[in-house]
């Protein structure tokens, strides 16, 4: 395996070294995945107004039925809780699609008072260092890609899902 365990102590006054990939100026928009954002973002279709545009297959959004959604939301705002005043469809659409990458400003700004009150306001928790996962694999697979180099070891406990 090669990985090496340090002491806490090893860092103290500093921060611990992040990996490889984490320090790395490159973040691989010269990937085909990213030419295809590129292409749709200058290009994008629309069924009326460009017919011939970039249809956007790489993201697992379903974008195709907003229209009947808000309709419905419309319609019904007691099926997801969305008033009409204010709020409305226009929420819907705003929440259907992936979120910040982070979480949520105010989910994390909640968090962050949060986590405050429960440590009884002596330490502060800034909402723009929170990242929130939707899981332990998540953030384990997160944190390994931010601080573990190619042959580093880390110990995870059990029983752990494997998915």
């Amino acid at each position: 395996m090669g990985g090496k365990l340090l002491p806490a102590a090893a860092f103290a006054g500093s921060a611990p070294p992040l990996s490889q990939v984490a320090t790395s100026a490159a973040h691989g928009e010269d990937s085909p995945y990213f030419a295809g954002w590129k292409a749709y973002d200058e290009d994008p279709y629309h069924a009326v107004d460009n017919p011939d545009g970039v249809i956007q297959m790489g993201l697992a959004e379903n974008q195709v039925s907003f229209d009947l959604l808000e309709a419905y939301l419309r319609d019904h705002p007691e099926a997801a809780g969305w008033s009409t005043g204010g709020a409305g469809a226009g929420s819907f659409r705003d929440n259907a699609l992936f979120q910040d990458y982070h979480g949520l400003k105010s989910f994390r700004k909640a968090m962050a008072s949060f986590m405050e009150k429960i440590r009884g306001g002596k330490a502060r928790f800034d909402p723009d260092r929170i990242v929130l996962t939707a899981g332990a694999t998540a953030a384990n697979e997160l944190l390994t890609f931010i601080l573990a180099n190619p042959g580093d070891a880390l110990l995870i406990p059990t029983p752990y899902y494997p998915g």
